[in-house]
C-alpha cells in the first residue's frame, strides 16, 4: 500500500495505490476559490491552505480506500520542483509519516510523476508497465518538455527557453478579463473559432535547435488583442459563453492554440527524424487542451506510433502520479532517507 502526497503547487492531493499501480483512492482538494480574486497562485495563501486541507484530504483518501494509516507500506511526496513553501507542507508530512510507521520513503520528482502517468489505470485497474523505451512530453502551466527514457534512464530532449504553453494560456486568457485558471477557457472559447482565419507564426530558432518558445506568441496575441481593441472589439471578461464572445476575438484564440499546437508538432516531428522512438507518453495539466490531444492522435497515427495520452483525471496535479513513481523507484531499490530529503522550487530530473 503505497500512500501519495502531492502539494507543489495549489492542489492539495493524496492518493492511496496498491502494489500493481491500482488507484484505490485519489482525492485533489483545489484552492481556486481562494486564488482567483488574485487572478494567479500566491504562494503563501497556497501554504497555509495545504496546511488547512491535509487532515481531511488524507482522512477522505484513506476512507475511500477502505485503509488506515497504518496499513501505509511506502510513503512518497513531491520534493520539486514547484513553490517551496507548499512543497515543503506536503515533503515534510510524508517524511513525518513514514518515519512514524518506520516504511520506507521516497521523494519524488514532480515530472518524473507526470512522466510515467499516462500508463496510471482507470480506478479498479492496475498499471501499465512503461515501454522500455520511450518519448514523454510533460506540458503545463510552469512546463514544456520532452524526455527521452532508455531503460528507466531520463534524458531532457527539449525545454522552453522562456515561458510554458499553459503560462501564456493563462496570461492571454487574463488579459481578455477570464476567471482563473485561463488556460481552459481559453481552450474552450477557441473551439468556436476560425483559426485560419487569425494565424500566427510558429515559433523556430535560427540553430535548429528543438527547444520550445512561447513568450514571442504571447507577444503576438497581446498586440493583437489590442488592435481589435483599437477597432472597438472588447472582451466581455468573466465566464463567458461562446455565444457571447465576440467572434473576432474566438478566431484569434483559435490562431493562437493553433500556433502554440503547431510548436510542439514541429517539435516532436524534428526529434522523430533524429533520432526514431515507437512510443509517446503525453502528461500535464496542458495534455487536456483538446487541439493538443487531436492532432496528437492524428499525427501519431499517421506515422504509427504508440501514443499514451494521460487521462484528463490524472493530466492536472495529482498524488496517484506521485506514488505511481515512488512504486517504480522501490522496485528499483531507491529508497531515500526521511532525515535528509529537502524541498527544491528548482530541480533537474
Amino acid at each position: 500500500m503505497v500512500l501519495g502526497i502531492e502539494t507543489s503547487c495549489d492542489d492539495t492531493a493524496c492518493a492511496v495505490l496498491d502494489g500493481t499501480g491500482n488507484v484505490l483512492a485519489s482525492v485533489v482538494s483545489s484552492q481556486l476559490k481562494v486564488h482567483r480574486p488574485y487572478g494567479g497562485v500566491v504562494p503563501e495563501i497556497a501554504s497555509r491552505e495545504h496546511l488547512r486541507n491535509w487532515l481531511p484530504v488524507e482522512g477522505e483518501a484513506l476512507r475511500v480506500a477502505g485503509v488506515e494509516l497504518r496499513d501505509i507500506e511506502l510513503v512518497a511526496a513531491t520534493r520539486g520542483p514547484g513553490l517551496i513553501g507548499a512543497l515543503l507542507v506536503g515533503l515534510s508530512l510524508g517524511k513525518s509519516i513514514a518515519y512514524g510507521l518506520g516504511v520506507p520513503f521516497y521523494a519524488v520528482h514532480h515530472l518524473e510523476g507526470h512522466l510515467y502517468s499516462p500508463y496510471l489505470g482507470a480506478a479498479g485497474e492496475p498499471a501499465t508497465i512503461p515501454p522500455e523505451s520511450f518519448v514523454g512530453l510533460v506540458v503545463s502551466g510552469g512546463h514544456t518538455s520532452v524526455y527521452r527514457v532508455e531503460g528507466g534512464r531520463i534524458s531532457t530532449a527539449a525545454e522552453t527557453r522562456d515561458d510554458a504553453m499553459g503560462e501564456v494560456f493563462d496570461k492571454v486568457g487574463k488579459r481578455l478579463g477570464l476567471p482563473y485558471p485561463q488556460g481552459p477557457v481559453v481552450d474552450r472559447l477557441a473551439e468556436a473559432g476560425d483559426a485560419d482565419a487569425h494565424p500566427f507564426s510558429v515559433a523556430k530558432f535560427s540553430d535548429g535547435s528543438v527547444d520550445f518558445s512561447y513568450s514571442g506568441l504571447k507577444s503576438q496575441a497581446l498586440l493583437a488583442i489590442e488592435a481589435l481593441e483599437r477597432r472597438g472589439v472588447h472582451s466581455p471578461g468573466g465566464n463567458v459563453d461562446a455565444g457571447d464572445f465576440p467572434p473576432e476575438l474566438a478566431d484569434l484564440l483559435a490562431g493562437f492554440r493553433a500556433a502554440a499546437v503547431g510548436q510542439i508538432l514541429d517539435r516532436l516531428e524534428r526529434l522523430l527524424e533524429s533520432g526514431p522512438f515507437e512510443h509517446l507518453a503525453v502528461s500535464g495539466g496542458v495534455a487536456a487542451n483538446r487541439l493538443l490531444r487531436r492532432r496528437l492522435a492524428e499525427w501519431s497515427a499517421e506515422r504509427g506510433l504508440d501514443l499514451a495520452l494521460s487521462s484528463l483525471v490524472y493530466s492536472g496535479d495529482n498524488a496517484a502520479m506521485i506514488a505511481h513513481a515512488a512504486l517504480r523507484r522501490h522496485r528499483l531499490g531507491l529508497e531515500d532517507d526521511p532525515l535528509e530529503a529537502e524541498a527544491a522550487s528548482r530541480l533537474a530530473i
